[in-house]
């Protein structure tokens, strides 16, 4: 069931064109910066993006300006978070995806915000991502963050198959609609 989600839900989001990527996005990004706990939050991990997702490369660009700013990178089986300063800190790593250079340490406990990827979110605040487990295993260790998944709107169904170990946002950001939990 999940597999066939997936599959369904990248397919029409991959059919969107660059430009509607970037309105879209854009709309999107507005809203996460008008939200209070994006405001109240000095450290965030965001994704770096890739492919058809929201593009968070704006998001991230504009944050370092006034927040601490970390970014997963690929390291096994797991994500390691790393402080970057700068967007140019970040290189295409496993799986194409932009990930920091060097490894920046960061003490988890402090970061006030987690943005989210996925493929599908429910509305009740499930996803259903890429089939890896990363962010899975990464949310577990973020109990006391916000947790935000960003989404086209057209990447929200009404319930997903949703297993034990499974985390729920806090918070999905689409351009159409903020649905909090």
């Amino acid at each position: 069931m999940k597999k066939q989600f997936r599959a369904d839900i990248r397919k029409r989001r991959d059919e969107l064109t660059k430009k509607e990527i970037k309105e879209k996005s854009s709309i999107i990004k507005d809203r996460l910066f008008s939200l209070p706990e994006y405001k109240k939050a000095k450290k965030i991990v965001y994704y770096a993006s890739f492919g058809s997702e929201v593009d968070t490369h704006d998001m991230i660009k504009e944050s370092l300006s006034s927040k601490k700013i970390v970014v997963p990178k690929v390291k096994g089986h797991e994500l390691v978070l790393s402080r970057i300063h700068s967007f140019d800190e970040l290189s295409h790593g496993k799986y194409n995806i932009l990930e920091p250079s060097e490894i920046r340490e960061i003490d988890e406990k402090k970061v006030d915000v987690i943005i989210v990827p996925g493929v599908v979110f429910d509305k009740k605040g499930y996803r259903i991502g890429y089939g890896k487990g990363y962010y899975d295993k990464l949310l577990h260790r973020f109990g006391h963050a916000v947790k935000i998944g960003l989404a086209f709107d057209m990447q929200i169904v009404d319930s997903v198959p949703k297993e034990e170990h499974d985390i729920k946002m806090d918070i999905v950001i689409t351009e159409k609609r903020v649905m909090i939990f």
